[in-house]
């Protein structure tokens, strides 16, 4: 029972991460129908930048603020220069987002160079706690923590906002949002860097999980995809969920049956797309 219990909440830790890096990766294909292979790059260089900010002050608050706005911008800048002008046109967005993530890639490695580095955790997430006999992390405690209140303001702005009224509704039928006076490119836009950012700030919360290094943007890629799929494109429920299960999976297949590790995360994803080719909450 202990032995489940601490897989679970590794599990659940683990979808906290996935969230953060695939509600982005599912509003912007949402919205803009966009497969962006460089997301997981702005994971990759979120870490990197809030690794930066963390050797230079040592404050673990202002390295995930910087890490995500920094790509935020990033992300920003490459919607409105380079992936605007292929609106609905999936080769070139693919190949144009793959161009960027080796881009980044190499870039991150002359920069930060070829070694992982670990990242260090702020004083007071250091150590343990315990509750009845099992012992969790204090972080990975922490990092549900955040993951849980991103989730709940994302629901406000989502539901309970103009802006989040019109996403929707771009999201439902962007042509009819446009003929309604919705600012389409606008909303675009913001959503693009507010995915961007959320992944740059999984990057900063996921450092003390796996550390930093080159290739943790293609690692994780992989699994934010899987859980787009399960959860939904577009639905911001579905990305909540679908990680939650991803993580749980992913965690109980590689404790349990590790030689197994890839059937047991990718056949459940099968037969869901067999059952329900959109997901359990797309539409």
């Amino acid at each position: 029972m202990e032995f489940l219990l601490t897989q679970a909440f590794n599990g659940i830790s683990f979808g906290a991460i996935l969230f953060l890096l695939s509600s982005g990766l599912s509003l912007i294909f949402g919205v803009m129908k966009i497969v962006n292979i460089a997301h997981g790059s702005y994971y990759m260089l979120g870490g990197y930048i809030g690794l930066s900010v963390m050797w230079r002050v040592g404050n673990f608050y202002l390295a995930m603020l910087v890490g995500a706005l920094s790509i935020a911008v990033i992300g920003l800048l490459m919607e409105r220069i380079f992936l605007r002008r292929y609106y609905l046109q999936d080769m070139p967005q693919v190949l144009l987002t793959m161009g960027f993530a080796l881009i980044f890639r190499d870039l991150a490695f002359i920069v930060w160079g070829g070694d992982p580095f670990s990242f260090p955790v702020p004083k007071f997430l250091e150590g343990s706690m315990k509750i009845g006999t099992i012992i969790f992390p204090t972080f990975r405690a922490f990092a549900v923590l955040v993951a849980a209140i991103v989730v709940l303001c994302l629901w406000l702005f989502y539901e309970r906002t103009s802006l989040g009224a019109r996403l929707r509704a771009c999201v439902d039928d962007s042509e009819m949002a446009g003929g309604m006076g919705i600012n389409v490119p606008l909303v675009s836009g913001s959503m693009f860097a507010l995915g961007a950012g959320l992944a740059a700030f999984g990057g900063v919360i996921g450092g003390p999980f796996f550390g930093v290094f080159p290739g943790a943007d293609f690692d994780l890629l992989p699994l934010a995809f899987v859980v787009v799929i399960v959860g939904g494109m577009g639905s911001l429920k579905g990305a909540a969920i679908g990680s939650i299960l991803v993580g749980l999976i992913d965690t109980f297949g590689k404790a349990l049956v590790p030689d197994l590790s890839y059937f047991t995360l990718f056949a459940p994803m099968a037969i869901v797309l067999a059952i329900k080719p959109t997901g359990l909450f797309g539409r």
